[in-house]
């Protein structure tokens, strides 16, 4: 990639307070408000992951068959989000969402009829992949629909969405199994297809790209995920998102066994978890109004920094106290900096491979926080409160790496942009919609 700027954020104007979450969202398209309701319905009914094991259970199979199927979901998400980021580029992010909710909502509803475990687990492995198809395409696109002054704010309402209805699945998805499993899995497939409808109606349709005439040896070096590995900063920075999110997983492998072992009441656990969530959700939008113009190396300091922080002082001692300043010590770090690490591949990427760049961070987030958890539990049984100490590297290095890989692009910062694609709204009066304009970063 061509030069590069120290930070690439753009300062509001002097005088002018940064728009907050109501001033942004009002400004947004059409189109990105209902890329983000669609996000929030599928999240909303997204029941699979978390009710997989007690429906396989219930239905006969073994504890141990129903952990394989769980990891064989990780891994169909993780493969995903990489072929989601490819489709995203090479048709468009309105036809990989498409592709992906209607693929899901059948593979879905499938499980209900499935009863051989091997073609259960294809099934299970195929509504993964298929069904994250959607996210590098749904990150790629507001991007290329959001000024990229407001993108950080942006990508902060999506997180919400997201966490909003990843909170209340849970509590939807028991009232729903207390009727019926087949149920939970219908309205997890109906979902999809509102979310599909939702795309259809209002996304913007947008012309495929076509392979060209003739792949030069120039064109093949350009190529798709080769750019990406070539694109040193940009690894330095999936380096660092792979190395927070191993630390950051730990609250919930070791911190449970580690509050167990000090001997401190479970009710501790729970009151983490419910700091964590409630801060999030409450407040990352909110602190995204003075964070999103923050220099990146600033953001890079407190966003992964914070996570070392917090961790360190588990490793002091597991007591309520601790427990609690560690907890709003590693939260703070999601609040300040996930918003900017979530937006950034779409500020880092050329915008024809913006889809490649999302799906690889997602696809480096899914492996990690995979792992994590198993990486943590073997840390804790062989050296017990030293695994916050490895937490606490773990930080170190991946604000080490955010630090060197975190820079905008020279062209993204000051080019004039300019039209990739041929964008129309699908279901909406072209000329009511403003079309979107990308403001050069300061």
């Amino acid at each position: 990639m061509s030069g590069e700027t120290q930070d690439g954020q753009t300062p509001p104007a002097a005088g002018e307070a940064p728009p907050g979450v109501f001033a942004t969202f009002r400004q947004t398209p059409v189109q990105v408000k209902a890329l983000l309701a669609g996000v929030f319905v599928n999240r909303l009914a997204g029941f699979l992951q978390i009710f997989l094991v007690l429906f396989l259970t219930h239905h006969g199979f073994s504890a141990g068959q129903a952990g394989i199927a769980l990891g064989v979901y990780g891994a169909g998400g993780v493969i995903g989000t990489t072929f989601g980021g490819y489709l995203s580029d090479r048709l468009s992010a309105r036809t990989a969402t498409l592709i992906s909710m209607g693929g899901s909502a059948v593979l879905i509803v499938s499980i209900t009829y499935v009863k051989i475990y091997g073609l259960l687990l294809l099934v299970v492995f195929g509504v993964s992949c298929v069904g994250l198809f959607f996210r590098p395409a749904a990150q790629a696109m507001l991007t290329e629909l959001t000024p990229q002054k407001s993108l950080v704010m942006v990508t902060a309402m999506y997180r919400m969405g997201m966490n909003l209805g990843t909170s209340a699945a849970p509590v939807i998805g028991v009232a729903l199994v207390s009727i019926s499993y087949n149920l939970l899995f219908w309205a997890e497939g109906i979902a999809a297809l509102i979310y599909g409808l939702i795309a259809i109606n209002f996304l913007p349709k947008q012309a495929d790209k076509p392979a060209p005439a003739v792949a030069t040896p120039e064109a093949k070096a350009r190529n798709g995920y080769r750019v990406i590995m070539a694109d040193w900063r940009y690894l330095f920075y999936l380096a660092s998102v792979l190395f927070v999110t191993l630390a950051y997983g730990q609250y919930t492998a070791a911190l449970p066994l580690a509050i167990v072992h000090a001997k401190e009441s479970l009710w501790w656990y729970s009151a983490v978890i419910v700091v964590n969530a409630v801060v999030v959700v409450t407040c990352e939008a909110y602190a995204t109004k003075f964070v999103q113009n923050w220099p990146l190396r600033l953001t890079a300091l407190f966003g992964f920094g914070l996570v070392a922080a917090g961790y360190a002082v588990y490793a002091i001692g597991i007591m309520p106290a601790l427990l609690i300043l560690g907890t709003l010590l590693w939260t703070g770090s999601e609040i300040i900096g996930a918003p900017t690490t979530w937006a950034y591949p779409g500020l880092a990427a050329p915008p024809d491979l913006r889809g490649r760049y999302f799906g690889v961070m997602q696809s480096t987030f899914g492996i990690a926080a995979t792992v994590g958890p198993i990486v943590g539990v073997t840390l804790w049984n062989h050296l017990g409160r030293g695994v916050w100490v490895a937490a606490a590297v773990s930080g170190v290095v991946a604000t080490i790496c955010a630090r060197i890989g975190m820079r905008i692009p020279a062209a993204t910062a000051t080019d004039e942009p300019t039209p990739e694609r041929v964008v129309e709204p699908a279901g909406v009066d072209a000329a009511a919609v403003e079309s979107p304009t990308v403001e050069p970063a300061g």
